[in-house]
């Protein structure tokens, strides 16, 4: 793997050790790898790690093939990626209702395999959807970028716009729902809010417009429990149209959607938002 970047303009000043141990993340044996090989280059020549990178540096990174081994997946369908966007790092999908992410038994395909087989290298998972949930996924194309997006992602640098249609209208425009969501001991599948035992989550829900006896609202992330619109929404009165496990209802998709992710590109420094479309969803309102 040999990867090539400009430094931006507004990049922080660090030093090359610094660009590579606290923002690359780049574990310390293959920074050693990296170091003893001379396979770090700026502007096209080695330097000492402890020269500052300036604005406008060409910086060049040669990985080995034995510095992030591959990891071999089951073949998928490529034909079944919707691209929403791709640089030389990332790849954002728009994720069909009823299909997994990524699989929990080794022969199992899911859209990670589909990915994968469409960028013809093994891509990582960035963060989750549920199954029944459809809209815009982050996936890593290398292990290189990935322990980057993961820190972006619990910074909270990662925003993440759902549209849900739910039952009722809220109280105000605008709710912050803050209960803390741990396991269903009677369920393995759900989660449920539990004050003493469970984690903290917020959830940010405005209402967007009322469709007869139900609405449309966005909701917004702050944290990123599993289930945790769907229990939060489902915990005060307002559970989520064709929801499953929460609402269920024969003949409904689950009407939560994936609408906006938005996050600052680490390597340019440029702001990626992507929206995406889906038509089940949107059939999913006029009924």
């Amino acid at each position: 793997m040999n990867y090539q970047f400009t430094i931006p303009h507004s990049f922080p000043q660090m030093t090359v050790k610094e660009l590579l141990e606290d923002y690359f993340l780049i574990p310390r044996k293959i920074r050693h790898f990296l170091r003893t090989k001379k396979h770090v280059l700026v502007n096209g020549e080695t330097i000492n790690w402890q020269s500052p990178v300036q604005k406008g540096d060409q910086i060049q990174l040669i990985f080995d093939a034995d510095d992030y081994p591959e990891k071999e997946l089951p073949a998928g369908d490529p034909n079944l990626v919707e691209e929403l966007y791709q640089d030389e790092h990332v790849i954002i999908v728009n994720k069909p209702e009823g299909m997994k992410t990524h699989a929990n038994e080794p022969t199992e395909i899911a859209l990670l395999n589909h990915v994968s087989s469409y960028v013809g290298s093994t891509c990582y998972v960035v963060h989750r959807l549920d199954k029944e949930t459809s809209g815009a996924i982050l996936f890593a194309k290398n292990p290189f970028i990935l322990p980057i997006l993961n820190r972006i992602l619990e910074d909270k640098n990662i925003q993440r716009e759902y549209w849900a249609l739910i039952q009722g209208s809220l109280a105000q425009k605008t709710i912050v729902y803050k209960d803390k969501i741990g396991r269903d001991r009677h369920d393995r599948r759900k989660r449920l809010v539990d004050p003493r035992k469970g984690q903290y989550a917020e959830t940010q829900v405005t209402q967007l417009k009322k469709i007869g006896r139900n609405s449309l609202v966005k909701c917004q992330l702050k944290t990123g429990r599993t289930h945790q619109i769907r229990v939060h929404l489902s915990h005060h009165g307002h559970p989520i149209v064709g929801d499953p496990l929460y609402n269920p209802a024969r003949g409904e998709r689950l009407m939560l959607h994936a609408h906006r992710l938005t996050f600052t590109n680490p390597l340019t420094l440029e702001t990626i938002q992507v929206e995406a479309p889906s038509k089940s969803f949107e059939e999913g309102l006029k009924n």
